[in-house]
């Protein structure tokens, strides 16, 4: 009950942001504190990719999270980087097992104190735009509830940042559509001084 309290608390606090004008990097950092303290893990951050498909840090639970997230992106290579190449799931990897796959993330993460990991894909339209990062201090496999929890935060923060992009273009688009009718009025005042200083038709005065 605690957990579903928790929860309770976080989509409430959550919606209340984003119904308002919010900042969607600090409703991120929110979300990234919640998964820490709703799923059994212990860092938590959020990764997204750029149009061009460049990596950026978004937010973290904690400096050493977000010191793990920049390092992936300077050394293209991590768990993140391959959730969102692939757009798939990467539950219950054993840092000390992987054999090889993160030769330069998989020991950095170590020495920070973490063993597993555990990346969802953020997805919009089957194009993934980021991925909720989680990492624990001790191995072992997420329960399917802490799974189905984690899956809707990455949901939850998919559409916070959908939502901000649709508010940015909503802006953008009513500042070009104003700009266009304003150089429209301009436009027609000035056709209609030329063609009062001359006997010019409106097609002629317009070019």
């Amino acid at each position: 009950m605690i957990r579903e309290s928790l929860l309770i608390t976080t989509l409430v606090e959550l919606t209340d942001k984003l119904v308002d004008d919010y900042d969607v990097i600090e409703v991120l950092t929110v979300l990234s504190h919640r998964c820490v303290e709703a799923v059994d893990v212990d860092a938590a951050g959020v990764m997204l990719a750029s149009p061009a498909g460049e990596l950026q840090f978004i937010a973290s639970s904690s400096e050493s999270m977000k010191l793990l997230e920049l390092f992936q992106i300077h050394a293209n290579e991590g768990p993140c980087v391959d959730c969102v190449r692939s757009g798939l799931v990467i539950t219950n990897e054993a840092l000390s097992e992987i054999d090889g796959r993160w030769p330069t993330f998989a020991p950095r993460a170590i020495a920070q104190g973490f063993q597993a990991v555990h990346c969802l894909p953020m997805r919009l339209r089957g194009r993934t735009i980021g991925a909720l990062n989680l990492f624990r201090t001790h191995q072992g496999s997420l329960t399917d509830n802490d799974v189905v929890v984690a899956r809707g935060l990455a949901d939850v923060a998919t559409i916070a940042i959908l939502q901000h992009q649709s508010t940015i273009d909503a802006s953008t688009s009513n500042t070009q559509l104003s700009s266009a009718i304003n150089s429209r009025i301009i436009i027609e005042q000035a056709v209609g001084m030329i063609r009062q200083a001359t006997s010019w038709n409106k097609d002629f005065a317009f070019d």
